[in-house]
């Protein structure tokens, strides 16, 4: 996919400037800040695309969001450069993108954990140890709530998916039954 390549390019670039300046996580977060600006206000995204808007009102646009946003000239510098080669649309992309790339910079991988119910602080650490096991890296653990799960949690991993809920347990034991 272009958009995806494109994004991974852009993101690659500013996170070696980031890397040789030893503000990598800094220059995510700010990024990060600016892509949920722009993707959280359509009046925002209409300004800096709309071709109708001549191109210096549409910089000034983005220059006062920046200072808004308050992020570093590296960041300022970058997203004035995709206003100007038309590439603003990918700024959400380009920011998930430099996120998992940070990620794996630090030694991090985000994970998400889904539960009927909240779960209680030590069962979240227990959790998150047993990933951190199995990944050898730190885990950013973020946690839901789905009640549909009836019981158990569903832990996903990138790409991987740890069922243990109820639902699905459920499901296999009917599957069982049905097959016997």
């Amino acid at each position: 996919m272009i958009t995806g390549s494109l994004a991974r390019r852009y993101a690659r670039a500013m996170l070696d400037i980031g890397v040789a300046k030893g503000t990598y996580e800094q220059l995510g977060r700010e990024l990060d800040d600016l892509a949920k600006t722009y993707a959280g206000s359509r009046d925002l995204g209409e300004a800096l695309t709309n071709p109708v808007f001549p191109r210096a009102q549409r910089r000034d646009v983005l220059v006062a969001t920046l200072e808004k946003v308050g992020v570093s000239p590296v960041t300022r510098n970058f997203a004035l450069l995709l206003l100007e080669r038309e590439r603003i649309p990918f700024l959400p992309a380009i920011a998930r993108e430099l996120r998992l790339l940070v990620d794996e910079q630090a030694g991090r991988v985000r994970a998400t954990v889904t539960s009927a119910r909240p779960l209680a602080a030590d069962h979240v650490q227990g959790i998150r140890q047993s990933l951190e096991q199995q990944t050898g890296k730190t885990v950013v653990l973020e946690t839901r709530e789905d009640p549909s799960l009836l019981g158990g949690v569903v832990a996903q991993l990138g790409d991987v998916v740890y069922d243990g809920s109820l639902r699905t347990q459920l499901e296999q034991m009917r599957e069982r039954v049905l097959h016997e």
